[in-house]
């Protein structure tokens, strides 16, 4: 049977990939694993965070989408992100303007954020229609001074920053433009597009961690902020409860859903973070960001049982939270 668009399901990585995972090394702290965002290899007296994704539905932005999203993975432990290096692939009739774009738009990202690009690859690879870019970002922390997507506890409380479905947003709005154009109004695209300068959770996820309280954090990807809960709960072996109706979701966003017949919990959501945090470190962490100029919600909480995964809906009814099985930028791009 042929694998759905995007992440290979988890199953397969518990019943493939994990099992082939070469030699056992004493430095790994912490290797793969399904809803982990990355790995930790002790080095001495610091612990070295390394992450790794691919940018392959964007078409504008991919190399600023590259390193900021490699960054998103790393800064979820807590720690800043400070070397970057990418594998660029292009179809074979790119030319050197290519090159220049996606390395000028590394380079502005890679500064932004503090980073130094230290090494890559770059070919023209027969068969692609569109540039590929694989990232890889790492950081350190002082050995152990670090959080992870498996660190959730029962009772804490779920929280989101700023709203769902933000880089599917953009995404959207910048390559299927002329199609939203003839539904959505023209402000609401251009709107959207500028979604773009908000896929960094570097800040917001220093200042959460400074605050103290938080468990884990996880960078909502493929499969938005559901599939990331999903994630979450996951790697810490637990079950949740959420409120769809407090899930924030922009108007541009909710517009570009309707168009496409999609859900914007289920849409590709780097620019949000979660957050599991105490019940008593919740407030200061809202309000801290809040100071900051990020928005955060409280969603719900997780719960003692991996079996209960529910979603109160905005009728009143609760039911189980559906995984996704692809998200939902993959169908929205499918419709011509």
């Amino acid at each position: 049977m042929a694998l759905p668009p995007g992440k290979i399901p988890v199953e397969i990585l518990k019943e493939v990939v994990f099992k082939n995972l070469g030699a056992k090394r004493d430095e790994v702290a912490l290797g793969p694993a399904g809803g982990i965002d990355g790995a930790v290899i002790n080095v001495g007296s610091k612990s070295l965070i390394v992450s790794m994704d691919p940018i392959t539905g964007a078409l504008e932005r991919i190399g600023w989408l590259a390193v900021n999203v490699n960054a998103n993975d790393v800064s979820t432990f807590g720690v800043e992100p400070a070397f970057f290096l990418s594998c660029i692939l292009l179809p074979e009739k790119a030319g050197r303007r290519t090159v220049e774009i996606i390395s000028s738009q590394m380079d502005k990202a890679a500064k932004g954020l503090g980073m130094a690009i230290v090494g890559g690859h770059c070919e023209s690879t027969p068969g692609l229609t569109n540039p590929i870019v694989v990232g890889c970002a790492m950081g350190m922390a002082e050995k152990g001074d670090y959080v992870t997507a498996a660190g959730a506890k029962a009772g804490d409380k779920i929280m989101v920053t700023k709203t769902a479905g933000i880089e599917g947003t953009a995404i959207l709005a910048a390559d299927r433009e002329e199609k939203l154009r003839k539904t959505v109004r023209s402000s609401t695209v251009k709107s959207a597009k500028e979604f773009f300068s908000m896929i960094s959770v570097a800040k917001e996820a220093a200042i959460a961690f400074k605050t103290g309280g938080v468990h884990a954090m996880h960078d909502p990807t493929e499969g938005g902020i559901a599939g990331g809960i999903h994630e979450v709960a996951d790697a810490s072996n637990l079950g949740f409860k959420i409120f769809e109706n407090r899930i924030p979701v922009a108007k541009e966003t909710l517009e570009i859903c309707e168009a496409f017949e999609i859900d914007p919990a289920y849409l590709i959501a780097s620019g949000s973070m979660l957050i599991a945090a105490r019940k008593d470190a919740a407030d200061d962490i809202r309000n801290n960001l809040t100071k900051s100029g990020i928005s955060a919600s409280v969603i719900g909480e997780f719960l003692p049982s991996p079996e209960n995964r529910i979603v109160k809906q905005k009728n009143g009814f609760e039911t189980k939270l559906p995984r996704p099985a692809c998200d939902h930028l993959w169908v929205a791009l499918a419709k011509q």
